[in-house]
């Protein structure tokens, strides 16, 4: 393994860290770790855990967030026959899990943030912040939502999750790609890299090594395009852009041009299928 770029924690510690390119399994880990992980999340600019609407990022972010998860019940309706239960592993403020109750699936999450983890009771979504706390219950879906990047021994949790899906039930895996062009343009300043919380960044290749080899066949990759621009005007911002929004907003119009032709996209959905 070798170096593959410095950067550093731009949204909460300032702190500098390193990716390492793994070439057999094609993707790059953040190192160091830090012992405490938890501090890093600890802040109101991680926007996952705490719905703020307070910058105009943060207003765009929420803003296509509905859309978004209108799309995400549509990409598990292809896979499905009849809607019957999801479970979302790192389910955040329960957004996703609320929308999908509300389309008549029997919805569980987990979530290890407490805060998030109240702001998901406010709408009526119960999570319980580990696995073993679940029932032994078999889940049609499962879904890691920008998850697995955080997840420390990724090969531990999956195995893990594994007995809660249904033979021949889906499950559904969004990630960051850095093969991306806004990844390559941005460099160190990619927001989607979001060390030390991200500890790996996985491509294509990567993803299918992994499930593949837990029994899980990847049947689809399906883009998130409005992550782009999310990121895009995010990491003009942490270069100190005066016009961030404006730059950011043609530099993912662009990423997301490229990626018509190099299926590239900032960030991608991986659908794959239990195998019996």
């Amino acid at each position: 393994m070798k170096l593959y770029l410095k950067t550093k924690d731009y949204s909460v510690s300032g702190e500098d860290f390193e990716l390492i390119y793994d070439k057999e399994k094609e993707m790059l880990v953040t190192t160091p770790v830090p012992q405490n992980l938890d501090k890093y999340y600890q802040s109101e600019n991680y926007i996952s855990h705490t719905d703020s609407k307070k910058s105009l990022i943060d207003r765009l972010y929420q803003a296509v967030k509905l859309w978004n998860l209108k799309k995400k019940v549509q990409i598990i309706d292809n896979q499905i026959v009849k809607r019957k239960s999801i479970l979302d592993f790192g389910a955040g403020t329960g957004d996703f899990l609320a929308f999908s109750k509300a389309k008549g699936f029997e919805v569980f999450g987990i979530e290890p943030n407490a805060s998030a983890r109240r702001r998901a009771q406010e709408k009526e979504v119960q999570l319980v912040p580990n696995i073993q706390e679940l029932a032994q219950k078999k889940f049609q879906v499962i879904t890691l939502w920008h998850v697995l990047e955080h997840l420390p021994n990724v090969d531990t949790h999956i195995e893990q999750l594994i007995p809660y899906l249904e033979n021949e039930g889906v499950l559904i895996v969004a990630v960051p790609n850095y093969k991306s062009w806004d990844a390559k343009h941005y460099k160190s300043f990619w927001a989607a890299y979001d060390v030390p919380r991200h500890l790996s960044h996985f491509s294509r290749t990567a993803i299918a090594q992994i499930f593949d080899k837990h029994g899980l066949k990847l049947v689809s990759i399906r883009p998130m395009i409005f992550d782009a621009f999310y990121v895009s005007m995010l990491s003009e911002k942490y270069k100190g852009s005066n016009l961030h929004f404006v730059k950011g907003f043609f530099k993912g119009l662009w990423s997301n041009l490229n990626a018509l032709f190099t299926k590239e996209y900032s960030s991608l959905i991986y659908v794959l299928k239990k195998q019996v």
